[in-house]
């Protein structure tokens, strides 16, 4: 018995010891996709373009915008200058959801409501129903692995008799706001955020008639889904999908004095105010996980959908994305290069997590990554993986975002849009190192009448000057990797304008 005071002072000393002990982290990371819809590259106060000495340079645009939560993210994480993203919406929200390009998926073309949206020769075959309930997706995937999955915002994965109308037939536990629709009739909740019917926010009942933006409503709604998450101990998914910066272009009053002097048109007015309430809400969110005391456990992936549609310009001119070429539609640059920022919401050198994802911090990559990239990428920071047998077309960012070069990632690009009417119809783009060929399948005036336009993106990033027919070796090597990269995906085409049912492919110069 002489023992027992030294028993019993180990037995007070050990609960103690275990409450003092630093928290460990969890076994999973929570993630946070944040998708912002029609913003491009240039749409922000974050310089993404470089200049000869390899650091960013700012423009004019760069100056216009104000974006301080994105100039907060960008400062703790890596952000990717040369990531790519279908021209229009649907595609590229599928292949963030399946990892697949969407010449393989075939929602080629932004997904109409309510009916088939080809074009008068588009391919008849291509996938107008979009998502469906046995298709593999990345919030079923993190599901499976234990994941809170929530979906907030746009979802546009399909029409409204169908079965991805419904996010929660895709994978998500929760659905705020999505639907079938693309844009919502009105950002304004005293409006309650419809214009008609049939493009109705839905589900934001308890905001109607107030004064609440549409962008400020899902934040909201958004940070209350975290902290239900949080409290029931599971990590989450947000898939955080504002319907801003899409049209109607109304101003939120919140921000509209930043710009009435700036001489710009109302609508580019308008525009900036959805940009900055847009970036609001990213800092909002980052604020709440930091209050929750999960910011260390969380990355976030920001990311717009597709190139800018700012109401500053021809689609095909230098204006709207400046010095970029084009815009959201188009088959240059301005149409599907868009901003790419990963960061771990707050850094910790210690969090486990961080140790097998570390992120570069304050860093600019200048490798190419696509919306393919994103499901690996979660994927294997969730420490899940998709069936055996899948095919996919992304392979994980993780070493682009340590900072350093991949090399064995494949610096090729595919975007296949073989539809109208849109700002550009019937083409199709491939990338490959600094090499770029636009095979368009009806030459019109914006082809200057040709099948072909090529670029050299590192002596000419802002296409000026079409190469087609000057560098016939190089359009006929660029057209073989093309042509190729739709037959692996087993891509489908438009019809002959004649017969209305000859596939028409692509031909060699």
């Amino acid at each position: 018995m002489k023992h027992l005071p030294w028993i019993l002072a180990f037995l007070l000393l050990v609960p103690l010891a275990y409450a003092c002990a630093a928290p460990t982290a969890p076994a999973k990371p929570n993630v946070m996709v944040f998708l912002v819809d029609d913003m491009g590259v240039m749409d922000t106060s974050v310089p993404f373009l470089t200049g000869a000495d390899g650091k960013p340079k700012r423009y004019p645009l760069n100056d216009y915008y104000r974006t301080p939560s994105m100039e907060r993210l960008a400062s703790r994480g890596v952000r990717l200058n040369n990531f790519y993203a279908m021209s229009v919406c649907s595609p590229t929200r599928i292949s963030i959801m399946t990892g697949q390009n969407a010449a393989r998926h075939r929602a080629t073309n932004w997904i109409n409501p309510d009916r088939d949206n080809r074009g008068p020769f588009g391919p008849p075959d291509w996938n107008w129903k979009g998502l469906k309930k046995d298709n593999v997706t990345l919030p079923g995937l993190l599901r499976k692995a234990g994941y809170k999955t929530i979906h907030v915002g746009k979802a546009h994965f399909g029409p409204r008799q169908f079965e991805g109308a419904e996010p929660l037939n895709l994978g998500f536990d929760i659905n705020v706001a999505g639907c079938s629709i693309g844009a919502p009739g009105s950002y304004y909740g005293k409006q309650n955020y419809r214009r008609g019917p049939g493009n109705a926010v839905p589900g934001l009942d308890k905001y109607h008639g107030t004064d609440t933006f549409l962008t400020e409503a899902l934040t909201i709604e958004a940070k209350a889904r975290v902290s239900e998450a949080v409290k029931s101990g599971q990590p989450f998914y947000l898939y955080m999908a504002h319907y801003a910066v899409h049209a109607p272009f109304n101003s939120d009053p919140r921000f509209a004095a930043h710009y009435s002097d700036s001489g710009k048109p109302a609508a580019a007015q308008a525009f900036a105010t959805l940009i900055e309430g847009m970036d609001k809400s990213l800092g909002d969110m980052l604020d709440h996980l930091e209050a929750l005391g999960v910011a260390e456990n969380t990355l976030v992936i920001f990311l717009g959908d597709n190139g800018s549609d700012a109401p500053l310009g021809h689609q095909h001119a230098v204006a709207c994305a400046a010095p970029l070429r084009g815009k959201k539609g188009a088959h240059y640059e301005g149409g599907m290069r868009v901003p790419f920022i990963a960061a771990w919401a707050k850094a910790s050198a210690d969090n486990p997590h961080q140790k097998r994802l570390p992120i570069a911090v304050g860093a600019v990559q200048g490798q190419l990554g696509a919306v393919m990239d994103i499901l690996p990428t979660v994927l294997g920071a969730a420490g899940a993986s998709a069936p055996d047998g899948y095919a996919m077309d992304g392979s994980p960012l993780d070493t682009l975002l340590t900072g350093k070069r991949d090399p064995s990632r494949a610096e090729t690009f595919l975007m296949h849009y073989p539809h109208s009417p849109h700002r550009s119809d019937y083409f199709t783009v491939y990338r490959e190192g600094d090499w770029k060929v636009i095979y368009h399948y009806f030459p019109t005036q914006v082809s200057g009448g040709s099948h072909y336009q090529l670029y050299n993106l590192a002596a000419d990033p802002f296409e000026q000057t079409d190469l087609a027919a000057s560098k016939g070796d190089e359009l006929r090597r660029m057209m073989k990797g093309l042509i190729a990269g739709l037959d692996k995906c087993g891509a489908v085409y438009p019809v002959d304008k004649t017969d209305k049912q000859t596939p028409v492919k692509p031909k060699m110069p």
